[in-house]
C-alpha cells in the first residue's frame, strides 16, 4: 500500500468517525434549529461598507411589459397628436420590435390621469388604491433597458445580462447576505396569472443561481394547491424517521465531499436539510387562517386563491419569517392589442394588493427595512400597434416606468422624465444596472466590489459597463 492510499484511508476513517458527532449536531439542528442560530445561513459578506437600510427585498414583476403611458407617464402632447404620424426625428434608425418597417402612428393615452397624495403625483385613474399611498412610493419614469424582446429582457432585468446562465439578483443577494430564516429558503418565487388571455410562460432560469452554488437559486412556491410537491410523508413514515434518513444520506454526502471538495455536494446537503425543515415550515406559512378579516379585506384576496393579492400577503408572511429575497411574477401584461380592454383588468388585479402590502408592512413596523420594487421587463411604444379592431402598443426599451418604496427610498417623489411623446428617457436617464446598484446599496453592499470569479473574470450583477446608485431617490 503506497503512502497516498494509506493517507486517504486514514483520512476517510477520521472523517467517518468525526461525521458521527457532526451528524448528531446536524440532526439536532433539524429538529431544534435554534441550537445553531443564524450563523448557518450567513452570506460571504461578513462586513458591509454601507448602512443596511434594507434587510430584505420584495420585487414585484409585471411580466409582459406594462404600458407606462397608461399607468405612470402622462403625456398630454401625445394625446394631441393621436392618429398623426410619429415624428421621424424620434424614430429614425431606432430599434423596434414588431413595428419595425411599418407606418408609425401616435396613439394617445387610453385612460385619464389624476393627482394623488400631498405632492400631487400623477397616476392613472386605473390605480386609485396605489394612488392612496402615493406619498410612500417613488416613481422612476426614466428607466431604460438593453433588451426589446421578452425572454432576453427578463434575463437582463433579473441577472444584468441578456445571456442565460448568469445568477439572478435574488441568488446574488442570498449569496452575499444569506438568509434570516432557518426553515425557509432565502430566495422564494411566487407566480400568479391574470384572468385574461393566455400569458407567455416564465422560465425557471429567471431565478437561477447561474454559476453561483445552486443552493442560492430561487425556490418557487406554488400559489394554489400544494405549495411544494411531496411535502407530506407517506403513511407510516414519521418525522423522526424521515430526519434519520436525511441525516444518514448527508453523512454519506459529507464523506464524499471530504474527498472531492465539490461545492455542489455541500449544496445537496443543505437542500436535503432545507427540504426536511420545509415539511414543517411551509404548511404554517401557507395557512393564513390566523390572518384577521380586516387584513384579508385590505388585500382583497381569499386564502389560497392563487391571485397576485394572495401572493402579496404571502410575501409579507415570508418577510416576517426572514426570507431575504421574495419575487412575485404577475403575468399577462403583453398588450399588443386589446390594450383598452385588458389593461384595466391587470391594473385591478394588482392595484389594491400593492397598496395593502405597503400598508401592512407599515403597520407591522417592517416598511422601513423592506425594499419594494415594481417593474416590468420593458415599456411600451407611444406608437399604436394594429390598424383594425382593438389596438395596443409594441415593446419598447428606451422608456419605461418603475416604482420603489421603503428602506430609505424617498416617498412622494418622481424621478426622471421622458420627451413630450414618451418615446425616450431624457432627464436623469437610468438603467437596469443602476436599479440593481441602488438595490445593493440599500442592502449595504457596494455593487462594484461585490463579485464572483467566473471564467477568469470578476463577474458582477451590475456588469462591467458601469452603473450608478440612483441617489436622487434616496433619503
Amino acid at each position: 500500500m503506497d503512502r497516498h492510499t494509506a493517507t486517504e484511508i486514514s483520512r476517510r476513517a477520521f472523517l467517518g468517525r468525526a461525521s458521527q458527532g457532526l451528524g448528531a449536531v446536524a440532526l439536532a439542528s433539524l429538529i431544534r434549529p435554534s441550537m445553531l442560530g443564524a450563523a448557518a445561513s450567513r452570506g460571504v459578506l461578513s462586513e458591509l461598507p454601507f448602512p443596511q437600510k434594507a434587510k430584505r427585498v420584495i420585487w414585484l414583476t409585471m411580466a409582459g411589459g406594462p404600458s407606462q403611458l397608461e399607468l405612470f407617464d402622462h403625456k398630454p402632447k401625445l394625446a394631441e397628436l393621436d392618429g398623426t404620424p410619429m415624428p421621424e426625428s424620434l424614430t429614425r434608425g431606432q430599434q423596434l420590435a414588431q413595428l419595425q418597417g411599418q407606418k408609425l402612428v401616435c396613439q394617445g393615452p387610453q385612460f385619464r390621469f389624476r393627482r394623488f397624495g400631498k405632492n400631487g403625483a400623477v397616476l392613472s385613474e386605473l390605480l386609485p388604491h396605489l394612488g392612496s399611498v402615493a406619498d410612500d412610493i417613488c416613481i422612476v419614469k426614466s428607466m431604460t433597458t438593453d433588451a426589446i424582446n421578452h425572454d432576453p429582457a427578463h434575463m437582463f432585468m433579473n441577472t444584468g445580462s441578456q445571456i442565460a446562465g448568469r445568477p439572478s439578483m435574488g441568488a446574488w443577494i442570498t449569496y452575499g447576505l444569506g438568509s434570516e430564516s432557518q426553515d425557509l429558503p432565502g430566495f422564494v418565487v411566487l407566480v400568479s396569472t391574470g384572468k385574461g388571455r393566455t400569458p407567455q410562460p416564465i422560465a425557471a432560469r429567471q431565478w437561477s443561481s447561474g454559476f453561483l452554488p445552486s443552493k442560492f437559486q430561487g425556490v418557487q412556491l406554488r400559489a394554489k394547491g400544494d405549495a411544494v410537491l411531496y411535502l407530506n410523508n407517506p403513511p407510516g413514515i414519521t418525522r423522526e424517521r424521515q430526519g434519520g434518513d436525511v441525516e444518514a444520506i448527508n453523512v454519506l454526502n459529507r464523506r464524499r465531499e471530504s474527498l472531492v471538495d465539490d461545492p455542489e455536494i455541500a449544496t445537496r446537503i443543505a437542500q436535503y436539510e432545507m427540504a426536511f425543515k420545509m415539511q414543517a415550515s411551509v404548511p404554517d406559512l401557507m395557512d393564513i387562517s390566523g390572518e384577521d378579516a380586516k387584513t384579508l379585506e385590505m388585500y382583497g384576496c381569499q386564502p389560497g386563491d392563487g391571485s397576485f393579492a394572495s401572493n402579496c400577503l404571502l410575501a409579507r408572511r415570508l418577510a416576517e419569517r426572514g426570507t431575504r429575497f421574495i419575487q412575485l411574477y404577475h403575468r399577462d401584461w403583453d398588450h399588443h392589442s386589446l390594450l383598452r380592454e385588458e389593461l384595466p383588468l391587470r391594473a385591478k388585479e394588482i392595484d389594491r394588493a400593492c397598496m395593502a402590502l405597503i400598508t401592512d408592512l407599515k403597520q407591522r413596523g417592517m416598511f422601513d427595512e423592506t425594499l419594494i420594487v415594481w417593474a416590468g421587463e420593458f415599456g411600451r411604444t407611444p406608437m399604436k400597434q394594429g390598424n383594425k379592431g382593438p389596438v395596443g402598443r409594441d415593446h419598447h426599451n428606451k422608456a419605461m416606468s418603475v416604482w420603489l418604496a421603503g428602506a430609505g427610498v424617498r416617498g412622494g417623489v418622481v424621478h426622471g422624465s421622458t420627451d413630450d411623446l414618451g418615446y425616450a428617457a431624457v432627464e436623469n436617464v437610468t438603467t437596469v444596472h443602476d436599479l440593481h446598484a441602488t438595490m445593493l446599496h440599500q442592502l449595504g453592499i457596494r455593487h462594484d466590489a461585490f463579485s464572483f470569479k467566473f471564467q477568469g473574470l470578476d463577474a458582477r450583477l451590475t456588469g462591467v459597463e458601469g452603473a450608478n446608485v440612483i441617489k436622487g431617490i434616496l433619503s
